[in-house]
């Protein structure tokens, strides 16, 4: 549940500026009513905003006492007679917008230790634009560069010679380094960018290491979650699209380069030198091995391996990865043959 120790209460909104400001039109209820929160059907009260997006949930409607509701038209009817209904396709979206609009500061993650007067420690040759707060325990190196309004929070490390955009947050603990970073970019706590990749030349004799030479280029708006791991390149760039988000433990290994808008979910795995399209979305615990192309807005099912390249546009699941409707009907004739075999076996029995 919201604390106002950390998100601070909204200024009250009518229903009807609710509507106006989401792209939502007001269905019933009164417009003049004050929205002064947001919360979910279960817990939402008097003042609250809810909405309806997954129609698991329609059960949940009939007991809300939220104020009003963001559904879709084909929910209309389920919601109650003292709940005003915000009619939208998109009701996730639209609840999304009024969160930024009324907390705007959860939008980007602010420092750990609250006083942007503070100040960690800066070499002499880096080039900090005005409103840069570096925070106490903090280190920027040499020759770095970093944009107006980006916040380097406690135990951060920029390394030498790294360039950061404007509006960026770099989350306590984080270390950057052989990295290029564009404007309103949020590092998570933990993150590493730049460190080498895994790099050698393998041989009875020994294993000998390869350097890494290349670069971590990450565009705007990217997002990358707490203790991913983005290695640098070993004779091109890692490079991340613009608008791509990265869940929170994600290695993303060297020469790696993802296109614009992709969404990569918990603990996936990249391996070196992989492509993927823009609008590539893979599911949790999957792994992509190296040199393997992803075609722009395919899509890579939860807990997958895969292993050759997947076309433009296609789902692939499984392990090995394949055509979903390829998997289900192998899992289906899977299920078919252990229900024959268990029902032979009890016959002989």
């Amino acid at each position: 549940m919201r604390d106002e120790r950390f998100f601070p209460a909204p200024a009250p909104m009518s229903i009807g500026e609710v509507a106006k400001l989401v792209g939502a039109a007001v269905a019933r209820g009164d417009a003049a009513l004050a929205i002064d929160g947001a919360a979910p059907l279960e817990t939402a009260g008097p003042g609250d905003l809810s909405f309806l997006d997954n129609p698991k949930y329609v059960r949940l409607l009939a007991a809300t006492t939220a104020a009003a509701v963001l559904c879709a038209p084909r929910y209309e009817a389920r919601v109650p007679a003292h709940v005003a209904v915000l009619l939208t396709s998109e009701p996730y979206r639209a609840y999304a917008r009024y969160l930024a609009a009324a907390y705007p500061s959860a939008l980007r993650p602010a420092g750990m230790y609250g006083d942007p007067s503070a100040r960690g420690t800066v070499h002499p040759s880096a080039v900090l634009e005005e409103g840069v707060v570096v925070e106490p325990g903090a280190v920027v190196g040499a020759h770095a560069e970093i944009g107006r309004g980006t916040v380097i929070a406690s135990g951060a490390v920029i390394g030498l010679g790294v360039a950061i955009g404007r509006d960026c947050s770099i989350g306590a603990n984080a270390s950057v380094q052989h990295a290029f970073i564009g404007n309103r970019v949020i590092v998570h706590p933990g993150v590493r960018i730049g460190q080498d990749g895994f790099g050698f030349a393998m041989s009875p004799g020994g294993h000998a290491k390869v350097a890494q030479i290349g670069r971590v280029i990450i565009q705007d708006d990217v997002e990358i979650g707490a203790n991913t791991t983005i290695d640098r390149g070993a004779n091109r760039d890692t490079v991340i699209g613009e608008g791509t988000k990265i869940d929170n433990q994600v290695q993303i290994g060297h020469n790696v380069e993802i296109g614009r808008h992709c969404v990569l979910v918990a603990q996936v795995g990249i391996s070196g030198s992989a492509k993927l399209g823009d609008y590539v979305a893979i599911g949790g615990q999957s792994g992509v091995n190296g040199h393997v192309t992803i075609g722009t807005g395919a899509q890579i099912a939860a807990v997958s391996v895969v292993h050759g390249d997947v076309p433009a546009g296609a789902r692939w699941g499984g392990v090995p990865a394949r055509p979903v409707t390829e998997w289900f009907r192998e899992m289906t004739a899977l299920r078919a043959l252990g229900k024959k075999q268990r029902t032979g076996s009890e016959q002989q029995q």
